[in-house]
């Protein structure tokens, strides 16, 4: 759950880099939520759910790509279908690389 509010604390932040961790925990715990209001049937408050989380999704997703040495921009391929998603999945599934032009590795002097 610190992930989630992690993300959240930083709700328009697109500079700097998050970790592959960060990202996938957020995602997963957004898609819980949104699974679990689904269900409820709480379709206004699912509404108002992916409204309030589009910019940190986004921002965090722009740190995400940054991590991997690659511009915020690179989102605008999701408007592509289907080969976008498949190529905003294998991007955000890579390592984090060294130091580059968004800062220093986040994973430098953690504990794995």
């Amino acid at each position: 759950m610190d992930y989630f509010i992690g993300a959240l604390k930083k709700y328009a932040d697109f500079t700097g880099r998050a970790r592959r961790k960060e990202y996938w925990m957020f995602m997963l715990i957004y898609l819980i939520i949104q699974v679990v209001l689904s269900v409820l049937g709480l379709d206004l408050a699912l509404m108002v759910l992916g409204l309030g989380l589009l910019v940190p999704s986004l921002s965090l997703g722009a740190r995400r790509l940054h991590d991997t040495g690659r511009s915020g921009w690179w989102q605008l391929i999701y408007l592509v279908p289907l080969i976008g998603l498949i190529v905003m999945i294998v991007f955000l599934a890579q390592d984090s690389h060294d130091e580059n032009d968004y800062g220093v590795n986040p994973k430098a002097g953690v504990p794995a």
